[in-house]
């Protein structure tokens, strides 16, 4: 991040986000095949959370696209059986629905491997449905691989930050299917962004902007399954579904990789025989959208358990586990995730000074200093930004800050001493 970038992005407190109707009738993103500066992916995609394609340039040195894939552009099956053979995969049944998505079994790579060379011998078919193998964590299965790199753009990932530290958990994932496999619509984790990758084969995405998806909610307030599905025609179903816009439809071609801004629901299908590397991740210029997601599932709880308030002494105390169970994170939690990434950039700003030795995790050095000391106080700025928030929230402060790992109000302290010390010596914050 450069020092104008920085004053820019500082200067928002509340970071504005441009109307999206630009998208409302465009079949087009930014396509970016030149050298972008990261400055400028961050004031022309991140803040104003809009989405691009880059070309398979940005792909062409990683090791997947040439171990993984055949001359003819299709999936290596020798090879990656040579590589994963009996590692245990999760696969979804695209032709079956469960609680609007695929229901998932665990086989080996192997049995996967084998079903999907009788499909496409039958001609894209089999009695066994299209299976699709997703969500697999293959760099943490195998993190000595290193058979692609995370672009610079994407480098400032929070959540694989937190993640990283527990080593309980990543989200990171490998997703391979046959022609004809596909992802409901849905938004992404904790509304965060998405980027992917097409090590082979082509996608079509359709992609909705923020907003959009409350006009493809049925009757009871589910959101659709298939957008493309008749029953969205029927008003009484779906009353609002003549609302919405049109999709933004992209077709992703091999060795693009697409950026999926926060909120923006989609549904996407494989055109081919297709392997992908898709990454969900936050930082700073999302954080905010986190946690008002965060707020909008503990109000959903609340109104759902609202009958027994006066009955139960420990209600909200309930409503933050099953909000937990529900979607993967509670204010505690988030509360510690915040702790941790301030906690990595107040130790590189300080050890950037000179004043003391880094203590910041080893696997991160590489990434902090390729982002600079502009972006770690950016991000300090924002996490400062979400404590204060949090502080002034009544249902945060009805929690038990005893069983936090860190008190708020500390930790707040903590950043503005930090940006105080390290302000004269960098100029960080001069004009």
């Amino acid at each position: 991040m450069d020092r104008e970038s920085y004053h820019n992005s500082c200067s928002l407190v509340k970071i504005p986000r441009q109307s999206y109707e630009q998208f409302w009738s465009s079949h087009f993103v930014d396509y970016i095949e030149k050298d972008l500066s990261y400055s400028k992916f961050l004031k022309k995609y991140l803040l104003p959370n809009h989405p691009c394609m880059f070309s398979k340039r940005f792909t062409e040195d990683w090791k997947c696209r040439k171990q993984w894939v055949t001359d003819e552009g299709k999936p290596n099956f020798q090879k990656l059986l040579q590589q994963f053979d009996e590692t245990p995969v999760p696969v979804a049944n695209c032709n079956a629905k469960e609680y609007n998505a695929n229901p998932k079994q665990i086989v080996t790579f192997k049995e996967y491997i084998h079903y999907w060379k009788e499909y496409i011998q039958n001609g894209h078919s089999s009695p066994k449905g299209c299976l699709y193998l997703k969500d697999w964590h293959m760099s943490r299965d195998f993190p000595e691989h290193n058979v692609y790199t995370t672009p610079v753009f994407f480098s400032s990932d929070w959540l694989n930050e937190y993640w990283d530290t527990l080593e309980v958990d990543d989200y990171r994932f490998v997703y391979m299917g046959p022609k004809g496999s596909w992802t409901p619509f849905h938004a992404d984790v904790f509304r965060s962004y998405s980027w992917s990758a097409n090590i082979c084969g082509r996608k079509k995405w359709l992609l909705y902007p923020p907003g959009q998806e409350e006009f493809l909610r049925d009757s009871h307030g589910n959101l659709a399954y298939d957008i493309t599905a008749p029953e969205l025609q029927d008003k009484g179903q779906f009353p609002h579904a003549d609302e919405a816009c049109q999709p933004l439809e992209i077709i992703q071609e091999a060795g693009e990789i697409i950026f999926v801004p926060s909120g923006w629901h989609h549904q996407v299908y494989n055109l081919e025989d297709t392997i992908s590397i898709n990454h969900n991740w936050l930082n700073g210029c999302n954080v905010d959208i986190m946690w008002q997601f965060l707020q909008n599932e503990l109000s959903a709880v609340q109104r759902e358990i609202e009958e027994w308030r006066n009955t139960m002494d420990s209600w909200h105390q309930h409503c933050q586990v099953i909000m937990k169970s529900c979607s993967g994170i509670d204010y505690s939690e988030f509360s510690s995730f915040l702790k941790i990434i301030a906690d990595n950039r107040m130790s590189f700003l300080i050890s950037g000074t000179g004043n003391s030795s880094s203590n910041y995790p080893r696997h991160l050095s590489e990434t902090l200093a390729t982002l600079g000391l502009h972006h770690a106080a950016f991000d300090l700025q924002r996490v400062a930004h979400i404590l204060e928030c949090m502080l002034c929230n009544e249902d945060f402060k009805r929690l038990d800050h005893s069983t936090l790992t860190s008190q708020p109000e500390s930790l707040l302290q903590q950043i503005k001493e930090t940006i105080h010390s390290t302000r004269g010596q960098h100029c960080l914050y001069q004009d």
